[in-house]
């Protein structure tokens, strides 16, 4: 019996954000070493099927890093990287777009079936129109680092049609070229932001490998639990927010600005990590309001 109050116990507590977000959207953006551990990616989808029954409407950009640098590896291309960006050839074109779209993608979509979501794959260049993305020297000069995009227009039409006929959309982080319509590898965090700036959802949740913002980067229980985004700001000139999370958070803040009411970092090797950021008080995460 006292396992069973706990558990209504629960149920009771997460009532508020039901009713707050029952028909909203939220954007979620899975990725990190998280995305290689296929159980992991199952409880995510079978949180992400829940917050559908429950009245919340859920879309995934998701990325896949790890799984195309093996793939290159297998085809006997070596992974190189300029500023945190993959060197991305005419041949790894084809390795990324089978592995994210093909692949991923596909997986994504047949776990959500599964688990009793309805699930719709939408190729990321049906949505998102990219310009050349260039990568810089040690002493600043511009680079070529192949099909590499940075988006420039963002086309919601299909993720609308997907949500009026109550499926979750997947989209994988490519885009078209704005000119010639080739296809460009698109960092998937800034794909996710530059969606939730068109899309303005409820939520943009990053599921990654770490537990949030951290003041200090090697001790988890410095976790920032709560930032507005003049304090992020603030983190980013103190040194705090460094490196690649620079242009993360950046991207972040912008869809802030656009519209979306909140930003949460939360670590996707954490069971049920998605529900507990969302549905309770404490939450697990790093929220930038």
């Amino acid at each position: 019996m006292t396992s069973a109050a706990q558990k209504a116990s629960v149920l009771r507590e997460a009532l508020p954000y039901f009713q707050r977000f029952r028909g909203k959207t939220f954007l979620i953006k899975m990725g990190g070493s998280a995305m290689d551990d296929p159980a992991l990616v199952r409880e995510v989808i079978h949180d992400i099927v829940f917050l559908e029954l429950a009245g919340i409407h859920p879309v995934i950009v998701h990325g896949g890093g790890k799984a195309i640098s093996a793939a290159m590896e297998k085809a006997g291309l070596k992974a190189h990287f300029i500023g945190g960006l993959r060197v991305t050839s005419e041949e790894a074109i084809q390795i990324v777009d089978q592995t994210l779209h093909g692949e991923i993608n596909r997986s994504l979509v047949e776990t959500i079936d599964q688990l009793g979501g309805k699930a719709c794959s939408i190729h990321g260049t049906s949505v998102f129109k990219a310009q050349q993305l260039y990568g810089k020297s040690e002493d600043g000069q511009k680079l070529d680092i192949g099909r590499v995009g940075q988006v420039s227009q963002v086309l919601i039409g299909d993720v609308l049609s997907a949500l009026s006929k109550q499926l979750i959309p997947v989209i994988s982080p490519l885009g078209a070229h704005e000119d010639g319509g080739e296809t460009h590898n698109i960092n998937a965090d800034l794909a996710a932001a530059a969606l939730a700036c068109a899309l303005k959802p409820a939520k943009l949740v990053y599921l990654s490998d770490v537990p949030g913002l951290l003041r200090d980067p090697s001790d988890e229980n410095t976790l920032i639990h709560s930032v507005s985004s003049e304090e992020a700001q603030s983190l980013i000139k103190e040194g705090i927010i460094s490196g690649g999370m620079i242009p993360k958070i950046a991207s972040a803040l912008e869809a802030l600005e656009s519209g979306v009411e909140k930003i949460h970092f939360i670590d996707g090797r954490t069971p049920h990590t998605l529900l507990l950021e969302i549905f309770t008080k404490s939450g697990i995460g790093t929220e930038i309001r």
